[in-house]
């Protein structure tokens, strides 16, 4: 509301000795002067600029008999000062202004400037004037002087000796005698009918006192720390007077008085602000609220700041500011909320930690508009950090200016139907908006309409262009800027009211006369053509926002008439283009509501207005016609009380309930708040309803209002909002109230579900209070928000040395900066309707929001505050609200996540309270895996392991890390390796402490075991220096167990892990899953090599190569061969082979051939060699391969698509000469000859090359290859070889099958696997015949090894009798140079650095290390 802005400015006052030192300041009424006392020395200062203007100094006689001056006080016209001195005497000071045109300071401009041109009242405004001060008169009093009050033409002087003296302000007693104190009888209330007690002692006297002209009596403080309130029992002071006081205040200090709000402040010797109201009814003083420090916020210092030393209100009388004896600033809203204290953060510590010396402020007063607090500060504390430097500034003395930018809505509160946060400082607004430009256009279309969860593209929430999405709102942290115009400061200085458009585009301010506005499109100022019409007009009302029109009420100087303006935007500033509606009385606020105007008069009547646009020609106006005269004078004892007036279509009925549905949405009633109470006045249906077809609708007769009802007290701001939406009609209909300290209020309607007929006794609205971190500033009704801002320190005493004192400023107070921050509050209505038994309204409500992307965090929040309260509560709760809340959060699918996410914010103690109520954790876990949430099931599985033994928390682990593995969760199962290892080696046989922060879900939160880790490859002394080896270079933590399998843990929990590894690897390897099963040994350091070479009899042995066959094309999308139609005699049988040259030409001889694949590829494949032994290739992989038909430079047609989703990329690399030219393409045998090709060859040629599968899948195939030759599963190596089509790769192991060692059961399969092939290619697949011809010969070789091997010995395996442990730690080992070892750096390197898709589909596409890191590969 209120908000310190930057370091305050030092205004020097002229040398002096100390003694002459200024220890008071006291504003004029209209804030443009400051009397400034001294000793002996009485000054006057201007505020703008900030000058000294003259100064009256007593002479030394004199000034001995009066004593030193103590207290000024203003004449209501400031023509006259009065001054009280020490011993007893006033000074009546007269302030006279210089003769001619003569002024202290003027501004200078150049020549030809446009200030030159002569404007009416420019020298007033521009100037500081040259005053004179003279003393008239003199009064002696004859007693010391506690305190002066002006009231109206009077001053009231309270002396100590108990009398109250009225004295008139030309200096006589007003002919009679003072007031003793003594004869005022004191009551509790006005009402008790025995005469009240007097102050029975001699010595009592005022030691403190006010005014307040809303009550017409003063709040006082007596010298004995008793507080009261003193009323003339009739209209004049002449009558007797009559105090009330309250029993319980016994150290008052000081009082302030607020006359808005009727609120009396009366600082305490204890250090809190009471502030009291008087109860309309009894006439006593009823307790408001207190300000008071609290220990949690100033643990070090609530309750040692000393007693309350100083209290002002602001001058619209949103805010008060306190200082105590001990030093310090705090500010606070009207009704107790605290804004600024300067006893904390940055205020009091310097920036290495050691605490400052807090400021003294010896008075303070506040500036024009509350911009500005003028104090004075006491010296003692800035001696000690000064030093030796005598001639410092620190020591001079001196008046400091804290800057303040305050919320529009403090003075302008017609503003609270926006959804802005406006603020507005002296000569600059800020605003929360973002960029205009982000708000321009609005939603294209109704298609978008649905919930975005960014809504960043789409600026405009659901209900057309009347709320700005959340992205323009909350944005970023920045503020938009707008510095209002100088030209319009110059004349117009200070700045009264500002308002902004309902879309936040366009910004209007007033100032001293006339107004100006500014678009934030065009970034340009709209002020008066004619200077004469902005100075002939002042606003007195406020302005608000109708479309394109600025609607303000104002008083015509020229004509002496209260008016009603309406000027369009678009047009030029001129008094032509306005509507003017003359007035009968002095509008004090004004407001807009869809299309009516209402109006609060001085006169305590409300008048409401229609509005409508009017085109007449060219120009376009606005119409407005009086509807509706309300008096309210019954109801309102000062027109000066109404805080603020607003029309809403809130009302205790709902929709539902009203006979005309339509009229849900009219004005149905006004929202008047009187002094901080609010008062609702509703339309009165009770009367006949008048029919709308039976009168003309334009002048349709509108329903009185129903005599008015309270609805809350102590309410500063009100929201409501003109839209509605039926999706979200409890935010949308509900009425918010900021209440100050006491947080705020909803006002929420009831409806019943379905549209049933709500029963008679239920209410169908309710009250709900909350607490809110922040000061709400705007309410974003459907996004459930409140947006509020708060000021930000930030210090920069590091950047001065400590002993030079010329930038003292700067070491004593930090930076004031003023940041925006929104608070979510949708979790505190809902736990406040469960408590009230209102689930069913609970759960409407929250169905309507469940789109919001905070809503998982709404349902955390408010499961999390329920368990800290309950849970840690020292006294039994009769009825717990947690078991509620637990069920309420059942009703949403996000229930196992915000149950343990919540449990994992919490302290370990709490988790049995929270359990009982929200179930077992471990159904929970098994809810979790039945719905496929593997990572929420992690985070269950630290609670089990934290609340159940060892035994069950292994048992589920194992659960899920096999459901794990089955899914491909790899990050997963590494996480869940670890969490085993740790189990079993003993670490968490007593439950661990709980981790504190929130892992992201992807880790499914087992970042807890942070410590230890799998290395993804073996350390790198264990890795031979064998032809090929892989290191990953994205490097995981190493501890003591950052290997792999560690020796020194637990053999068996390895064993265990092993055993579920290996079932798992079997699994993989029965189903034919080698794709997975290389994910799955690249992404968990799986020693695949190891393990095949035990299960070569067993489960890595090929049973039906024809499934084998056919799944590998399926898995890695490698089409099947095909024999295109017009080549029967392959070139295969005349032994032709081709070179590059020839594939160039192939390329234009006849490149679009239309082919089909039996496994539904849709996507032309792309193909490197498929020749020679692997050369190398300097080919970046495509890594959108995946990712739809790109056909650029293709030559080849798309293969139609079977239903297969995964597209497999392009074959644009192949129209690339690097392909070609490299030495790519090199011969198979160098027996081949190569000859010239037919054209039935070239389309061969084509067909083998469009049946290539993708680059990625090739470099995977020759992976296992590689891996399966290691481990001698030669069936496998077999079947990889059929599909990659590499004669070479079979010739290679039919000769090693020519080596006595290979087992004769393996040779006898491979045998029985071919001739399944062939005669299966020879029925089902013709494409693999040509391949088969050439790899006869070695069949045959093969068919005779068999033969003579069933005769031979059994064989004996290579690797005899390793252990596992030795299998394991030894990496690749094994891994032999048969050949394979060469692949290309080229490949592997750049293959690997595709990013990972959580998407199964993409995963299995991985890489050739089936892995997401950059590998190095070192070939030698």
């Amino acid at each position: 509301m209120y908000f310190l802005s930057g370091w305050p400015k030092r205004l020097l006052c002229p040398l002096g000795s100390p003694a002459e030192a200024p220890f008071h300041v006291q504003s004029d009424p209209q804030r443009a002067f400051f009397a400034v006392l001294a000793p002996a020395r009485l000054s006057i200062w201007y505020s703008r600029p900030s000058v000294l203007i003259v100064t009256y100094k007593e002479p030394t006689k004199s000034s001995t008999q009066f004593g030193s001056y103590k207290q000024a006080e203003w004449r209501p016209d400031s023509t006259m000062i009065a001054v009280s001195t020490a011993n007893g005497y006033i000074l009546f000071f007269h302030i006279t202004s210089t003769r001619g045109d003569k002024y202290l300071y003027e501004p200078v401009y150049p020549k030809g400037s446009p200030q030159m041109k002569g404007t009416p009242h420019f020298k007033e405004e521009q100037c500081a004037p040259a005053l004179n001060l003279e003393m008239k008169k003199i009064l002696d009093l004859q007693a010391p002087i506690m305190s002066l009050q002006s009231v109206l033409e009077d001053l009231l002087v309270a002396t100590s000796d108990g009398l109250l003296h009225l004295i008139h302000w030309e200096g006589m007693t007003n002919g009679r005698k003072a007031i003793n104190l003594c004869t005022v009888p004191f009551s509790v209330d006005l009402q008790s009918s025995r005469v009240g007690s007097f102050l029975g002692f001699s010595d009592v006297h005022i030691r403190d006192m006010e005014y307040c002209a809303t009550l017409d009596g003063f709040a006082v403080v007596f010298n004995d720390g008793k507080v009261g309130f003193i009323t003339p029992v009739s209209s004049r002071f002449t009558a007797e007077l009559h105090g009330v006081w309250p029993q319980d205040v016994l150290d008052g200090t000081c009082v302030a008085v607020n006359n808005k709000y009727r609120l009396m402040a009366f600082g305490c010797a204890s250090g809190c602000v009471q502030v009291y109201t008087i109860d309309n009814t009894t006439g006593a003083m009823l307790l408001s609220h207190k300000l008071e420090l609290t220990a949690k916020q100033y643990p070090d210092i609530w309750n040692k700041t000393g007693a309350v030393k100083l209290i002002r209100w602001s001058p619209d009388n949103s805010v008060i500011i306190v200082t105590w004896e001990y030093g310090g600033l705090s500010l606070w809203s009207v009704f107790g909320a605290q804004l600024i204290c300067t006893l904390g953060g940055d205020f009091a510590y310097r920036s290495d930690g050691t605490k400052k010396d807090p400021l003294k402020i010896n008075s303070m007063s506040w500036g024009a508009e509350g911009y500005h607090l003028w104090v004075i500060s006491g010296f003692d504390s800035q001696n000690i950090s000064v030093g030796s430097d005598l001639r410092s500034i620190v020591k001079q003395p001196s008046i400091l200016l804290f800057q303040f930018i305050k919320s529009v809505l403090t003075v302008n509160p017609c503003m609270s139907s926006q959804e802005q946060v406006l603020l507005q400082g002296e000569d600059r607004l800020y605003l929360n908006c973002g960029e205009a430009s982000q708000t321009q256009n609005p939603r294209s279309s109704s298609a978008h309409s649905e919930y975005k969860p960014s809504r960043e593209k789409s600026p405009f929430a659901d209900g057309g262009l009347e709320s700005q999405g959340l992205s323009t709102l909350l944005g970023h942290r920045h503020w938009h800027v707008v510095q209002i115009s100088s030209t319009y400061l110059e004349s117009n200085w200070p700045i009264r009211f500002s308002a902004i458009d309902k879309l936040g585009q366009n910004i209007a301010v007033v100032g001293k006369f006339g107004f100006a506005h500014y678009s934030l499109l065009t970034k340009k100022w709209k002020l008066f053509g004619n200077i004469t019409q902005e100075q002939n007009m002042i606003v007195t009302g406020g302005l608000a926002w109708w479309n394109d029109f600025m609607v303000l009420a104002c008083y015509n100087l020229s004509d002496h008439q209260e008016e009603l303006r309406v000027y369009l935007r678009t047009s030029n500033l001129d008094n032509a283009f306005a509507h003017v509606t003359k007035a009968q009385a002095e509008t004090l606020l004004l407001s807009v509501f869809r299309d009516m105007i209402i109006v609060f008069r001085a006169d305590c009547s409300i008048c409401l207005y229609s509005i409508e646009r009017k085109s007449d020609g060219p120009n376009t106006t606005a119409g407005i016609q009086v509807l509706q005269e309300v008096s309210m004078s019954r109801y309102i004892p000062h027109p000066f009380l109404v805080v603020s007036v607003t029309l809403t279509s809130v009302s205790t009925e709902n929709g539902i309930t009203l006979k005309m549905p339509q009229q849900a949405r009219d004005a149905e009633s006004i929202m008047l708040n009187l002094a901080g109470q609010l008062i609702m006045m509703q339309r009165d249906r009770s009367g006949p309803q008048i029919r709308e077809k039976d009168s003309n609708p334009n002048q349709r007769k509108l329903l009185p209002f129903c005599p008015p009802v309270v609805l809350a007290q102590s309410v500063e701001n009100v929201w409501t909002t003109c839209r509605a939406s039926k999706q979200k009609r409890h935010l949308l209909e509900a009425l918010w109230l900021s209440c100050g300290g006491a947080g705020m209020k909803v006002w929420l309607p009831l409806f019943p579900r379905d549209h049933r007929k709500p029963h008679s006794f239920l209410s169908q609205r309710i009250m709900l209070p909350f607490h809110i971190n922040i000061y709400p500033l705007a309410v974003l009704f459907e996004d459930a928000l409140v947006l509020g801002a708060v000021n930000d320190t930030l210090l920069y005493d590091s950047l001065y040395t400590r002993n030079s004192a010329r930038e003292q400023l700067e070491v004593l107070f930090p930076f004031c900066v003023v940041e925006r921050t929104s608070q979510i509050y949708l979790h505190h209505i809902l736990r406040q309707l469960l408590v009230r038994n209102l689930g069913e309204q609970a759960l409407l409500l929250a169905q309507s929001c469940a789109g919001l992307p905070y809503f998982p965090h709404v349902l955390e929040l408010m499961l999390h505050e329920v368990l800290e309260e309950e849970a840690t509560s020292r006294e039994p709760i009769p009825d717990p609200l947690l078991p509620t809340v637990a069920k309420f959060i059942t009703e949403f699918p996000l229930f196992l996540q915000t149950v343990v996410h919540c449990a994992r914010k919490t302290e370990y103690a709490l988790w049995n309270y929270l359990f009982a109520a929200v179930g077992n954790p471990k159904d929970l876990f098994e809810e979790c895996l039945m719905a496929q949430d593997l990572d929420t099931a992690a985070s269950y599985l630290i609670i089990l392991q934290n609340m159940e033994v060892p035994a069950v928390s292994r048992q589920h682990a194992t659960l899920l890390f096999n459901t794990a593995l089955e899914q491909g969760k790899w990050d997963l199962c590494r996480h869940m390796i670890r969490f085993l290892k740790a189990i079993g080696s003993g670490e968490s046989e007593t439950p661990p402490s709980t981790p504190t922060a929130q892992e992201p879900s992807s880790s499914g939160g087992f970042e807890f075991f942070r410590n230890r880790s799998i290395s993804l490859s073996q350390s790198a002394e264990n890795v031979p220096p064998s032809k090929f080896s892989l290191q990953k270079t994205l490097s995981m933590p190493s501890g003591p167990s950052g290997k792999r399998w560690s020796r020194d843990s637990d053999c068996a929990e390895n064993m265990y892990i092993d055993m579920m590894l290996w079932r798992h690897a079997r699994r993989l390897l029965e189903d034919v899953r080698l794709k997975d099963l290389g994910c799955f040994a690249a992404q968990l350091g799986f020693e695949l090599i190891g393990w095949l070479c035990k299960e070569r009899t067993r489960a890595a042995r090929v049973d039906n190569f024809v499934i084998a066959l056919k799944r590998l094309h399926k898995d890695f999308l490698w089409p099947l061969p095909i024999i295109p139609a017009s080549s029967i005699s392959s070139p295969f049988k005349n032994g032709k082979y081709r070179t590059g040259e020839q594939l160039l030409k192939s390329q234009s001889a006849d490149p679009f051939l239309s082919l089909e694949v039996d496994t539904g590829i849709s996507d032309i494949q792309r193909s490197q060699s498929w020749l020679g032994s692997i050369g190398p290739t300097h080919h970046e992989i495509d890594t959108a391969s995946s990712h739809g038909p790109q056909m650029q430079d293709a030559f080849l047609s798309p293969l139609s698509n079977k239903g297969d989703e995964c597209s497999i990329g392009s074959a644009t690399d192949l129209t690339e000469s690097s392909s070609m030219v490299d030495g790519d393409w090199t011969m198979v045998d160098e027996n081949f000859s190569t000859l010239s090709l037919t054209q039935s060859e070239l389309e061969h040629i084509s067909m083998e090359l469009a049946s290539k599968g993708p680059h990625k899948s090739q470099i995977q195939l020759r992976y296992l290859l590689h891996i399966f030759m290691e481990a001698g599963c030669l069936d496998w190596c077999i079947v990889i070889g059929l599909i990659l089509r590499e004669s070479s790769v079979i010739s290679q192991i039919l000769v090693i099958t020519q080596s006595s060692e290979v087992d004769g059961e393996m040779l006898q399969n491979i045998k029985t696997g071919l001739h399944a092939v062939d005669r299966w290619a020879s029925t089902d697949c013709p494409g693999y015949k040509p391949f088969l011809n050439i790899i006869k010969p070695q069949l045959q070789k093969l068919s005779e090894i068999t033969e003579e091997q069933v005769q031979s010995d059994a064989f004996q395996p290579i690797t005899v009798g390793k252990t596992p442990e030795q299998t394991s730690t030894r990496a690749e080992e094994s891994r032999g140079s048969s050949g394979h070892g060469n692949i290309p750096q080229g490949e592997i390197g750049g293959c690997s650095m595709v990013s990972r898709k959580e998407d199964d589909t993409i995963r299995a596409e991985e890489e050739e290390p089936f892995e997401d890191g950059t590998y190095d590969c070192s070939v030698s």
